[in-house]
């Protein structure tokens, strides 16, 4: 009994990297939605990614995608930070989630609202021109840690006000 070798078709080399490269980052959470800033926010925003930490609770930054002046993400999972996001339905007056005395806290002369999520929360900034929301997993409890490292930034970049 003879065997013959099987002809396996060949397939173009970066077919087979573009295989490997959609695989290898599948643990890799998804980067977070670029907000739409109103043009005062812009520039304040813009600011505040120039003065963002390299860390975040240990957590070394990483390069987003798409890549923009209004995010930015520390860690796996992810510590996800929106520079220019809309005011919170919580803090709008008229919205049916509206709701006066939402719980709040003030890490280093930042005040943040704070809302629990599915894996853990997510804050963002009260009283300053420009609405910063930074979402923190659960694995990373106490999840307002972050915004220790956050804070200076913020406050650097953004004024207070509303």
């Amino acid at each position: 009994m003879s065997f013959a070798p099987r002809h396996w078709p060949r397939l173009p080399i970066a077919i087979l990297l573009l295989s490997a490269v959609g695989c290898s980052d599948s643990d890799e959470p998804a980067a977070p939605a670029v907000p739409s800033p109103s043009a005062r926010a812009i520039t304040f925003c813009k600011a505040l990614h120039k003065e963002l930490p390299a860390t975040v609770d240990g957590l070394d930054r990483r390069k987003t995608d798409p890549a923009s002046d209004f995010t930015a993400v520390w860690g796996n999972p992810g510590v996800q930070l929106r520079c220019g996001v809309p005011r919170p339905d919580v803090l709008t007056p008229g919205s049916e989630h509206y709701n006066p005395t939402a719980d709040s806290v003030d890490v280093n002369g930042v005040g943040w609202l704070l809302e629990k999520q599915g894996d853990g929360y997510r804050f963002t900034t009260t009283l300053r021109k420009a609405f910063v929301e930074v979402t923190v997993p659960s694995k990373y409890a106490p999840e307002v840690n972050p915004l220790t490292d956050l804070a200076n930034a913020v406050q650097k970049t953004i004024p207070s006000g509303i």
